[in-house]
């Protein structure tokens, strides 16, 4: 993991109890939204805060359990929500907790932490309801985004501060030593592109496909002796059982407000082949291959010219150097100094 100063300029050396409410975590739900959670917690507790999460939803664990550091407090657990809040210094929320999260934070009088993962009215309407200390946008257009979106509705209350954090991806977590053969799709909703896939794998019968079911929406599993399908995998692992075997990811997905994939997988060099969205132009930038999502035969195309070694080593190469520009050490320096400030 990329190291994070121990304090910083503004911040804080006393210990912070951190408390945040999520529908659900890792290891049983991998989305982007969570594991971007995860990563922007490491550092706080590297950094000697108290951090739990509460789930707001019933999952298969009954009892509190710890993922990758940080603790994690099931629903069915049936420990006392409110006092945690009661004794805490900051509450973070994000997604559908936010309303009453923030109900909690203005009740208690504690400082509101909102991370925002995509650019949905709604997200930007939860952050204006009031009582966000500290809005966190995961990218430069949608912190354009929510510009718009107050200048719409100037009676919105702004969060008093705002910033933004990219995703956070640890190359060295992800980075793989050797080269795979598969042309990869992770979570194979239609969304996502799960009907591309079906369709160029029905197309490239001699290219061998690896399909990952995501944690949502109805997945597109095509029945064909070149698509091998691999279950919901814990974000822990995805370096071994999915990146080790990807030679091109797809990423041809109808939204994305970032696109967490796409960046694991410059971390080997993989080409990623994805439609334009706002969030991957942004993401992947030069090293991005972009066609749209309606062209297959464009898809089908650049497969089939990234078989040739100078066309792979090329985009290969600017992966690899887009995933160096990704560095999230500062970001998570100012992330932890903004957060302890708030005690």
């Amino acid at each position: 993991m990329v190291a994070v100063p121990a304090s910083a300029p503004g911040g804080t050396a006393k210990p912070l109890k951190i408390v945040a409410r999520v529908h659900a975590m890792p290891p049983e739900h991998n989305a982007g939204a969570e594991h971007m959670l995860v990563s922007i917690l490491r550092p706080l507790v590297e950094r000697g805060h108290d951090v739990e999460v509460w789930l707001s939803r019933y999952g298969k664990a009954a009892e509190p359990y710890e993922y990758r550091g940080i603790r994690i407090m099931p629903l069915a657990s049936r420990l006392d929500f409110p006092t945690s809040v009661r004794k805490a210094d900051v509450l973070v929320a994000h997604l559908e907790t936010v309303p009453s999260t923030a109900s909690l934070a203005r009740g208690y009088g504690k400082a509101l932490v909102v991370v925002c993962h995509n650019t949905h009215q709604p997200t930007f309407r939860d952050v204006a309801a009031g009582g966000t200390t500290l809005a966190v946008y995961n990218s430069l257009w949608m912190e354009r985004e929510a510009e718009l979106f107050f200048a719409e509705y100037p009676k919105s209350v702004r969060p008093e501060r705002s910033l933004i954090v990219r995703p956070p991806v640890f190359a060295d977590e992800y980075a793989t030593r050797k080269r795979g053969d598969r042309v990869t799709l992770i979570n194979c909703n239609p969304e996502k592109g799960g009907r591309v896939l079906e369709k160029l794998a029905e197309r490239m019968p001699d290219t061998q496909f690896l399909a990952v079911t995501g944690a949502y929406g109805q997945q597109i599993l095509p029945d064909l002796p070149n698509v091998e399908v691999l279950e919901h995998v814990d974000g822990a692992e995805m370096r071994e059982r999915v990146y080790a075997r990807t030679r091109v990811l797809l990423m041809p997905s109808s939204y994305e407000s970032w696109g967490r994939a796409g960046v694991e997988a410059l971390a080997s060099g993989i080409p990623v082949v994805a439609h334009p969205t706002e969030g991957l132009c942004e993401s992947l930038g030069e090293a991005g291959i972009f066609v749209d999502r309606a062209d297959v035969d464009g898809y089908e195309a650049v497969l089939r010219k990234l078989r040739t070694a100078a066309e792979y080593r090329l985009a290969s190469k600017r992966a690899k150097a887009r995933s160096v520009e990704l560095d999230p050490s500062a970001e998570l320096a100012e992330w932890c100094s903004a957060v302890e400030a708030l005690a």
